[in-house]
C-alpha cells in the first residue's frame, strides 16, 4: 500500500471528524443561547465562510482517500471505512445542506436547529468511525 495515501486518508478523515466534533461540542452549544435572528445570521455566515479550499480538501478528500484505500486493502475494515466516509458526505448533501439552504432563504430556527443537529450528529459519528476504521484498516507493517 502506498503509505502516503494511507497517511493522507488518516489525516484528512481525522481532521474532518474533528471539525464536525467541534461544531457538536462548541459551536452549536454557543449558538443555542443566542436570539433567533442572531442565530440565523451567524449560522448563515458560517455556512458561507466554510466553503473554502481548506475545508473542501477535507470534505471531499477524506471520503476520496478512504475509497482509494480499497485499491490496496479490500478487507472488511477498509470497506467499512469507505462506507462511513461516503455516508458522512451523503448525509451532508441529503440533509444538512438542504436545511442550510432553507435557513438562508428565510426559514425559521425552529425548523432548522433540531433537525440539523440530529443529522450533524449522525454524520459526526460516521466521520469519526471512518477515521478510526481507516487507522485500523491500513496498519503499516513494521
Amino acid at each position: 500500500m502506498d503509505e502516503w495515501i494511507l497517511y493522507g486518508a488518516r489525516v484528512l478523515n481525522g481532521l474532518l471528524a474533528g471539525v464536525y466534533v467541534a461544531f457538536l461540542v462548541a459551536v452549536m452549544p454557543a449558538l443555542h443561547g443566542l436570539p433567533d435572528d442572531v442565530f440565523a445570521r451567524v449560522m448563515n455566515r458560517i455556512n458561507e465562510v466554510i466553503v473554502n479550499p481548506a475545508f473542501l480538501l477535507l470534505f471531499l478528500g477524506a471520503p476520496l482517500l478512504a475509497g482509494v484505500l480499497l485499491v490496496w486493502e479490500r478487507g472488511p475494515l477498509a470497506i467499512a471505512a469507505a462506507v462511513c466516509a461516503v455516508a458522512a458526505l451523503a448525509i451532508t448533501f441529503a440533509a444538512n445542506l438542504p436545511l442550510n439552504d432553507a435557513l438562508a432563504a428565510g426559514g425559521s430556527r425552529q425548523d432548522y436547529e433540531t433537525p440539523w443537529l440530529v443529522w450533524h450528529s449522525v454524520r459526526t459519528l460516521a466521520a469519526t468511525a471512518a477515521f478510526v476504521l481507516v487507522g485500523l484498516a491500513g496498519r503499516v507493517s513494521p
